[in-house]
């Protein structure tokens, strides 16, 4: 049974192995990986020791203090947080040997092919259709779009309507896309920020070998809720210390600048600083159920709270620090790697928070979600549920 006594000592001799000061980089991450401190909850061979999830927090403590380098979670988070969980249940052995080191090492970026033109809220509206022709492949057409990170991406998770003669639900396949291959083309969505960290991506004649196929066929919407429930945790649920993330730096503003303090911005401020940590201490809870299974909707209401205060507090700074918070460092179009809330000034923070309340999940799909799953309301009337795709009206 690994603890965290094993889990120290295992720490201490891959730092012997490997001193951080002295290793390259990817050769350290590779190392790591191998020795299962990757994530230690995922099987032994696959970067894990099947040990509790909650034993992770001492193996990263141990190698911050070292100094020993991360793989920097923010550029593949969609890889860690939405990728792995899935083909972990539902990959082949193969498909795991092969996905998942270089996806935690971060030598490989994963992106997220779901949303379409016509399919956002109404995600299993997808249109994109992947066909199987004689030799078994499958041959994919369509568009996808708010992509994140397609322009850094080697790998996708991809949804495709395999069987347009079901109900939308029923006829969708859940695929692994190289985005390296002919058909594929990506193109920046240039945001209210000037950046372009979004994108829309074109399938054209795209061959998909059956054995990138992650479930069975026309299973794609069950695999498709793990990689939904993982995606609402890994937005809503990060890990962050008291007092951390945007109302950080709202707070510290508030101590900068006297000057600009009045009575209203103050009692505003604190019942901000009040929700974020309820919101803080919820997702720690929430962390700690997972621990004991799979993410379920209660992932929901955190990246519901998430985008709410992101918002607000985002808005309340702007207010505050006035001029100041109108201003901007530069609208020259980039494709940036991530996004950088608390490292860039009180204007940028503004307008990408207007976002969090689409991407992951419109904020209008995750109050159903919670009311019907959570709260175990009645669901809201749904006159095509037994529809075949092919005959609902476009």
């Amino acid at each position: 049974m690994t603890d965290a006594a094993d889990l120290r000592g295992r720490t201490a001799d891959l730092l012997a192995a490997h001193p951080p000061a002295t290793t390259e980089r990817l050769a350290f991450l590779r190392a790591r990986f191998d020795a299962g401190l990757a994530w230690v909850h995922f099987p032994e061979g696959l970067g894990g020791l099947d040990a509790p999830r909650s034993l992770q927090a001492v193996v990263d403590a141990e190698l911050e203090a070292a100094g020993a380098p991360g793989n920097d979670p923010g550029r593949i988070g969609i890889g860690l947080g939405m990728a792995a969980p899935t083909i972990l249940r539902y990959g082949t052995d193969e498909q795991k040997q092969r996905l998942l080191r270089p996806l935690w090492t971060g030598e490989e970026v994963w992106c997220q092919l779901f949303s379409e033109p016509g399919a956002g809220s109404d995600l299993a509206a997808l249109a994109t259709r992947a066909v199987r022709d004689d030799g078994g492949d499958w041959i994919v057409d369509g568009q996808k779009v708010w992509t994140s990170s397609a322009h850094l991406a080697r790998w996708a998770i991809l949804i495709a309507r395999t069987d347009p003669g079901l109900p939308k639900h029923r006829g969708i396949s859940y695929f692994v896309c190289d985005m390296t291959d002919p058909g594929v083309e990506v193109r920046p969505l240039r945001q209210i920020t000037g950046e372009a960290e979004f994108n829309e991506v074109f399938l054209t004649g795209v061959r998909i070998p059956d054995t990138q196929r992650l479930g069975e066929v026309g299973e794609g919407w069950k695999v498709a809720q793990t990689t939904l429930m993982n995606e609402r945790v890994a937005i809503g649920g990060a890990r962050i210390p008291r007092e951390g993330g945007m109302i950080g730096v709202a707070a510290a503003d508030w101590r900068a600048r006297p000057e600009l303090r009045t009575h209203d911005l103050h009692q505003r401020l604190l019942k901000l600083w009040v929700e974020a940590e309820v919101a803080r201490l919820t997702g720690e809870r929430l962390r700690q159920q997972l621990t004991k299974g799979q993410p379920g909707p209660e992932g929901s209401g955190m990246k519901l709270a998430f985008a709410r205060l992101a918002q607000e507090i985002s808005g309340w700074e702007v207010e505050f620090l006035a001029e100041d918070g109108l201003t901007y460092d530069d609208w020259t179009m980039r494709r940036p790697d991530g996004v950088d809330f608390t490292g860039r000034e009180a204007g940028y923070r503004y307008l990408r928070a207007k976002g969090n309340s689409i991407e992951g999940g419109t904020s209008e799909v995750l109050l159903n979600i919670v009311a019907e799953r959570v709260l175990g309301l009645p669901p809201e009337p749904r006159t095509d549920k037994d529809v075949a795709w092919k005959d609902l009206p476009r």
